[in-house]
């Protein structure tokens, strides 16, 4: 493919990339920062909507295709050595960051004590989990990768004030149990989880199911993927999976607290079985 001449001016790194800034129109405050290739960027000029490209995914990724906040470019600058993007643009429903804040950049440096701090200083404006369960896709995927981190979010952050960097892997479930709780006394259209309580227990139940089902299809397609051949299908497929099997997580939790029940009666279950036979504990059932 022929580029374009103003493409050609552009300095991509080796691997084919660029990095790209997203200043807001009106405040100039800075929002995220992502990659592109030449596709995104021409994308991106030609639509005059972001299109970034995931690392971890390794394909193109159109901002907002799973939250709704997109965002609309005013203006495309390039830095004085070619190899740095800035986008003015709109945010749509004032948030950038996949933690729900307005910016990815919401740690400030600290330097008034002896020993440097990072300290956490924009609020979350609206739950992440509420984010991505509101926008349900066909492509089930979310935009995790803003600030050039590389990180896909395998399992659903429902903490509003805990980012997904300082989720306690250990206590998740101990964490999504607190806010399951809290969402029973929640307005059914302020939240994802709120409104599956409104609808009731047959809907909870109707979640788990299809998302079991697109857990069995996601399995299958990740069988047929061979790494050795495409390496960007089998990475695609593997994250498909583990995604999907959060989801099945993530509503099966649901219909646990529907009854009160928490993660560590499962969990307790879980450990009681260990050190016994599997088939000796099935026989006893």
């Amino acid at each position: 493919m022929t580029l374009p001449a103003w493409l050609t001016a552009v300095t991509f790194n080796a691997d084919g990339l660029i990095p790209a800034i997203a200043q807001d129109h009106q405040t100039g405050r800075i929002l995220m920062m992502a990659w592109m290739n030449a596709e995104a960027l021409q994308l991106t000029a030609q639509t005059q909507t972001a299109v970034y490209f995931s690392r971890s995914r390794a394909k193109l990724w159109h901002k907002g295709e799973s939250s709704g906040h997109t965002q609309t470019v005013h203006d495309i600058r390039l830095d004085c050595d070619a190899d740095v993007i800035v986008l003015s643009v709109t945010q749509a429903g004032g948030i950038a960051c996949h933690t729900g804040r307005e910016s990815c950049f919401y740690q400030r440096l600290d330097l008034s004590g002896q020993t440097p701090e990072w300290q956490t200083v924009d609020k979350v404006l609206k739950d992440p989990a509420d984010i991505y369960h509101t926008h349900e896709s066909t492509s089930n995927t979310h935009e995790t990768e803003n600030t050039g981190a590389n990180t896909d979010s395998d399992t659903i952050q429902a903490q509003s004030d805990i980012t997904q960097a300082q989720v306690d892997k250990a206590s998740v479930l101990q964490q999504l149990d607190s806010v399951l709780a809290e969402r029973k006394q929640a307005d059914a259209d302020s939240s994802y989880v709120a409104s599956l309580y409104a609808k009731g227990l047959n809907k909870i139940l109707e979640k788990v199911g299809e998302e079991s089902t697109e857990s069995i299809i996601a399995a299958k397609d990740f069988a047929n993927c061979d790494e050795s051949t495409d390496k960007a299908s089998y990475d695609e497929a593997r994250h498909e999976l583990i995604y999907e099997v959060a989801d099945v997580w993530f509503h099966t939790l649901v219909g646990l607290a529907w009854f009160d029940i928490e993660s560590d009666a499962v969990l307790n279950e879980l450990g009681r079985r260990f050190g016994l036979s599997g088939i000796d504990e099935k026989a006893a059932r």
